[in-house]
């Protein structure tokens, strides 16, 4: 008889865990679809860019990287120059 107690123990355990998971998940998946319907709502559209219409990337970008390899190269000659001595 004890044996078919702690079955049914085991069981009524197993069902609640189940229950309170089963739960768990149905209001994540509630709240989910809450917070992405009100997301979509206050969220503006955003407006397509037309395809045929690219601007060519700014002229300060190339003086940029020209400017960081020319401090990079002094910095590795000078790294060099110093450590041979």
């Amino acid at each position: 008889m004890q044996n078919q107690e702690l079955l049914q123990d085991g069981l009524a355990l197993m069902a609640l865990g189940m229950g309170v998971v089963f739960v768990f998940l149905t209001l994540l998946v509630i709240s989910v679809t809450l917070m992405s319907k009100l997301i979509g709502r206050f969220q503006p559209v955003p407006v397509p860019v037309e395809a045929g219409r690219k601007s060519p990337p700014p002229p300060a970008a190339s003086t940029e990287k020209d400017e960081i390899m020319a401090v990079i190269s002094a910095a590795v000659h000078r790294y060099r120059s110093t450590r041979r001595r």
